[in-house]
């Protein structure tokens, strides 16, 4: 069974506990990672590190928000959901991409700490979904 596979057959609101909990969960890890980064005197970097989060838990708003919607339209056409979502995510996907890499190149230690908060956010959603799938019997 694939992890995809897995994540369709969550019990009713699991999921939306998983995003809850990511957020929680990512706002701790990322508090932790500010506060390292101010001790070792690189606030800019903290700021990126903020900056990074903020556009996770945007993202991942987004994502939640567009399932919602696609769920209630009643729309049968299938492929054409999936098309829609897929290109909304690249876009946003895209669009954060392109904030981290020309934060890198205007300063780096303010790209550099909004790569780390993206990355703190993803790994945290990870260990989530992972938790609760082993949780719930499903590999």
């Amino acid at each position: 069974m694939s992890m995809m596979s897995g994540l369709s057959d969550l019990e009713g609101n699991a999921l939306a506990k998983v995003l809850r909990r990511t957020v929680v969960s990512a706002l701790i890890v990322g508090g932790g990672a500010i506060i390292v980064a101010l001790f070792v005197s690189a606030p800019l970097a903290a700021a990126g590190i903020v900056l990074g989060l903020a556009m996770a838990i945007v993202n991942l708003r987004f994502l939640d928000a567009g399932v919602a919607k696609v769920q209630t339209k009643g729309e049968t056409d299938r492929k054409a959901q999936r098309r829609a979502m897929g290109t909304k995510s690249v876009t946003r996907l895209a669009v954060i991409t392109g904030i981290a890499i020309g934060l890198m190149f205007l300063n780096g230690p303010l790209g550099i700490g909004t790569v780390v908060g993206l990355v703190i956010f993803q790994l945290v959603f990870v260990a989530n979904v992972g938790r609760v799938l082993v949780s719930q019997g499903l590999q």
